[in-house]
């Protein structure tokens, strides 16, 4: 089965075999947000967390009352629930009100907050993370829902105040109509238009970083991931099959493992394929942020690769 941006990572828990119980009323969010929702049941599960996720991008937080990261990681996603205007509801579980669904659904330990796309559930984190690497990790979430034909926006589940309206407290894109091309999952529309932005402005970062995530989902875009892999692990000298790997692991989260990948491609190739190889990598660099501490470390192994 192909997939434009695949969602699910290993250990992912498919949550489309619960029962689909016909709408009804969520239960009250154990936040202060205005798009949390408390999950209480397992008829809630599915209603609000499997159902929606089919449209709707849900965060899913498994925590309890008597954990302090726990409850930092909610406050902070509440927060950036309101900010991102419903972009994605975050729905709470708390562990120990609810062991038996906790159970269930094979949750290891708390905290934990998995992303949830179509029914599958991935897990994203399980500490409390500056809003920073959050705002990132959403990001990129969205981007890869939108890639998937997610990119709807959930309804307020309590008053929404003042403070909370979309994007509060961050300057808005200079770029809208590519940003709003790339949240709806016009690819192309959006890699021309951030590329237009670029080459008005080639010092500008948030042209390029817009540029860099949009030609990511561009490469992807209706990928096999099983049989990328394959060839990939069958052509290990291949710029293009492994270059398309680090592209989907990215993608997906393992950021060190992409950077692994071709910073070896780098050490083992020469010429035309060791400086694809390199620029392909750099690219990389700045999707993920120049200045990432896994950045910081590839650049150094990638000079040693090198030299």
């Amino acid at each position: 089965m192909t997939s434009s941006a695949d969602f699910s990572r290993p250990g992912a828990i498919d949550l489309s075999s619960l029962k689909q119980p016909a709408a009804g009323q969520s239960g009250t969010g154990s936040g202060t947000g205005a798009y949390v929702v408390e999950i209480t049941s397992e008829a809630e599960l599915s209603h609000e967390v499997v159902n929606l996720s089919m449209s709707v991008v849900v965060l899913l937080s498994i925590w309890s009352p008597d954990d302090e990261p726990s409850v930092r990681i909610n406050d902070s996603l509440a927060r950036l629930s309101d900010e991102y205007g419903g972009r994605f509801l975050l729905a709470t579980l708390d562990a120990r009100a609810q062991q038996p669904l906790v159970t269930a659904l094979g949750i290891p330990s708390v905290p934990l907050v998995v992303a949830v796309l179509r029914g599958q559930l991935a897990p994203l984190f399980a500490e409390p993370l500056p809003d920073a690497d959050l705002r990132a990790l959403l990001d990129q979430i969205l981007q890869a829902a939108a890639a998937n034909g997610v990119s709807g926006v959930a309804e307020p589940r309590h008053p929404v105040t003042e403070s909370g309206d979309s994007q509060a407290g961050e300057p808005p894109s200079r770029y809208p109509e590519a940003e709003q091309a790339l949240m709806s999952g016009d690819v192309d529309a959006a890699v021309a238009a951030y590329a237009k932005a670029v080459e008005s402005a080639p010092a500008d970062a948030e042209a390029k970083i817009g540029l860099a995530q949009a030609k990511l989902l561009q490469r992807t875009r209706g990928v096999d991931v099983s049989a990328a892999r394959k060839s990939a692990a069958d052509r290990p000298d291949d710029v293009p099959a492994q270059t398309l790997v680090a592209d989907l692991d990215v993608l997906g989260g393992h950021v060190e493992d992409a950077f692994a990948r071709l910073i070896d491609l780098v050490r083992s190739s020469a010429d035309a394929d060791r400086e694809a190889a390199r620029t392909h990598l750099i690219e990389l660099f700045t999707l993920v942020g120049d200045t990432d501490p896994r950045v910081l470390t590839a650049r150094q192994q990638l000079a040693s690769a090198l030299f």
